[in-house]
C-alpha cells in the first residue's frame, strides 16, 4: 500500500505517493526525475548516492524515503545557482577533480556538507570527509586538491 510523503528537495516541496519500502534515491531519480544522484552499489558502501539531509551527509541507497519525510534534502542538482556552479563545482572542473563523473555528485555532496560544517580542513579532514566516496577512475589527488582550494580562500 502506498503512503504520501512529503519531501522538501532543493528548496521545493513535493508530494509524492510511495510504497514504503522505496528508498530516497529511487525516489529522488524515478520519482523526482533528479537523475544526478547516482545509485552503483546499492548497499552504502561507494557514495555515488551521497546526498545532504539536514545538513548531514546520507546514502541516499540506504535511506528510506519516509524517513525524509519533513527533512531539508540537498541533491547536487540543487548546488548550481542561475546556471552558475557552485564553488565546490566549480573548483572540481578548474583542478580537473572530474573523470568520469559517475561519482561526482556524491563526491561534490560530501565536499560541500565537509567545508560548510569546517571551512578550514586540513588534508587529512578532506580525506576522512570524502572517505565513504570511493572514486575508480583517480587517486583522489584532485579532488582534496579542489577541496582544498577553497579551505585556503575560496568560497564554498
Amino acid at each position: 500500500m502506498k503512503r504520501l510523503i512529503h519531501l522538501k528537495v532543493n528548496g521545493e516541496p513535493y508530494e509524492v505517493a510511495i510504497h514504503p519500502y522505496r528508498t530516497l534515491a529511487e525516489v529522488l531519480r524515478e520519482e523526482l526525475d533528479l537523475i544526478g544522484t547516482k545509485e552503483a552499489c546499492k548497499q552504502g558502501d561507494c557514495g555515488s548516492c551521497t546526498v545532504i539531509m539536514d545538513g548531514k551527509t546520507v546514502t541516499s541507497c540506504l535511506t528510506l524515503a519516509v524517513e525524509a519525510e519533513g527533512r531539508e534534502i540537498r541533491t547536487i542538482e540543487g548546488e548550481a545557482k542561475n546556471g552558475k556552479l557552485s564553488p565546490v563545482q566549480q573548483a572540481f572542473v578548474d583542478h580537473g577533480a572530474i573523470q568520469c563523473g559517475y561519482c561526482t555528485p556524491g563526491m561534490v555532496m560530501s565536499a560541500t556538507a565537509l567545508l560548510e560544517q569546517n571551512p578550514k580542513p586540513t588534508e587529512h579532514d578532506v580525506r576522512m570527509g570524502i572517505a565513504g566516496n570511493i572514486c575508480r577512475c583517480t587517486g583522489y589527488t584532485k579532488i582534496v586538491e579542489a577541496i582544498l582550494a577553497l579551505a585556503e580562500g575560496g568560497k564554498k
